[in-house]
């Protein structure tokens, strides 16, 4: 059995014991390889969502070059939620980028198309590492959505935001040779303090 994290924080042994005793709390399927299938009712649903006519698009962003496989996986697994939710045929786009900047084409002309109804993204520091909520807000206005798939954060997203927003700041100061450098010295002084 394959594990992956559960979004309320069951450790997997957990999760694998109550599918084979048959008591999880919502649906499950074992398919003919062994695999359990759970369904969620919080992220299944059988009739199609409302897009309010606007085209849904799935959204995957990864930091760097290196990460190229879990982009894929990444919008694989946003593409499967989208037909899961009822879209007919979902689009996907990849972006390669910090999101730290707003200098991401792909994700600037999404927001700038008014043909978008809906964006979905996997996690909210893939729209943005800071101030989602106010694009959010915007598109609201305009009648347009955004679905997070796991709105859950982790503690490690946020230790490397800080890292970013302190490389950011060094940089600046000091200049991009130096960034690195102090920043790893700013973070062990707030870690002795």
């Amino acid at each position: 059995m394959r594990c992956v994290p559960c979004p309320i924080h069951l450790h997997p042994q957990t999760v694998w014991k109550w599918c084979r005793q048959g008591t999880m709390p919502v649906p499950v399927e074992q398919t003919p390889t062994g695999m359990y299938l759970i369904h969620d009712p919080r992220y299944e649903n059988t009739q199609p969502v409302s897009t309010g006519g606007g085209r849904t698009v799935c959204y995957a962003r990864v930091s760097s070059a290196d990460q190229k496989d879990d982009l894929q996986r990444q919008a694989d697994r946003l593409k499967a939620f989208a037909i899961n939710m009822g879209v007919k045929s979902p689009e996907v786009v990849t972006e390669t980028g910090s999101g730290m900047n707003d200098k991401r084409r792909k994700l600037n002309r999404l927001l700038a198309d008014p043909t978008v109804g809906t964006l979905i993204v996997e996690h909210r520091d893939r729209l943005a590492r800071m101030n989602a909520g106010l694009v959010e807000s915007a598109l609201k206005a305009q009648g347009r959505r955004i679905i997070v798939v796991d709105d859950t954060e982790l503690d490690d997203d946020l230790v490397r935001d800080m890292t970013e927003v302190l490389t950011s700041f060094c940089a600046r100061l000091y200049g991009r040779r130096a960034a690195k450098r102090k920043t790893d010295a700013a973070l062990r002084a707030a870690r002795d303090a």
